[in-house]
């Protein structure tokens, strides 16, 4: 039996994904909340699923929903971390928002889980995940602003829709099982057209990935 901490012995080797307890029961809960539902996990069943005592658990986070509030927060956390890279780039809005959604699309689509399932949870409707709601509406602002940007003074209301096209990857996986490959350029193409911006698709997807390698650090494939 191996040591999770000091005076909280391990009941099994480790077997989740993650270099930490914490890691690992935040991956047990992704999963048992995307496959199972989240009403009908318990936090003892998080535990067996890791290998370690309740009570343990509980060292890490004080409530179930403490452990979903912390996985709702990592589909946003990254996207809004890019976006404080991205200020003070120069590209044009169509560019970051191309850059943008690429990302995000990427992350959703790819995550080991599909968290993003767990948006149309009831609960989240409480006070409870309020600050999640306000850290969303950011990102959504964001998504806003720039494709005002790519749509300028032309009268249009389609600048709402980019950030509910990028979102549209967690149901392309839920339906599907998983997200094709091709999902991650076929979302921001998508956008592009959407505002107006369809002849030079390729000229911004390869701008976006410069972008993202620049600030980012993140080399993706550009495809014709």
């Amino acid at each position: 039996m191996t040591q999770l901490g000091p005076g909280r012995p391990r009941l099994e080797a480790r077997q989740r994904r993650g270099s930490t307890p914490r890691a690992e029961i935040l991956d047990a809960a992704a999963e048992l909340f995307t496959t199972g539902g989240y009403a009908s996990t318990s936090t003892r069943a998080i535990a067996d699923a890791v290998g370690i005592r309740q009570a343990s658990l509980y060292h890490h986070f004080a409530a179930k929903d403490d452990i979903l509030d912390a996985l709702l927060d990592e589909t946003i956390s990254a996207p809004l971390e890019l976006l404080d890279r991205l200020a003070g780039a120069t590209e044009s809005a169509a560019v970051q928002l191309y850059a943008l959604a690429w990302f995000d699309v990427h992350q959703l689509s790819t995550a080991q889980w599909n968290l993003g399932a767990l948006y149309l949870l009831p609960e989240l409707r409480s006070e409870r995940f309020g600050q999640f709601r306000l850290r969303r509406a950011e990102l959504r602002g964001h998504y806003e602003r720039l494709a005002v940007g790519v749509v300028g003074d032309a009268v249009s209301d389609a600048y709402t829709l980019p950030f509910r096209l990028v979102e549209s990857a967690i149901n392309i996986r839920s339906d599907e099982g998983a997200a094709p490959g091709e999902v991650d350029r076929m979302i921001p193409d998508a956008v592009l057209r959407m505002l107006g911006r369809s002849g030079d698709a390729v000229q911004v997807r390869a701008a976006a990935a410069e972008l993202l390698e620049r600030v980012a650090a993140w080399s993706i494939s550009v495809r014709g």
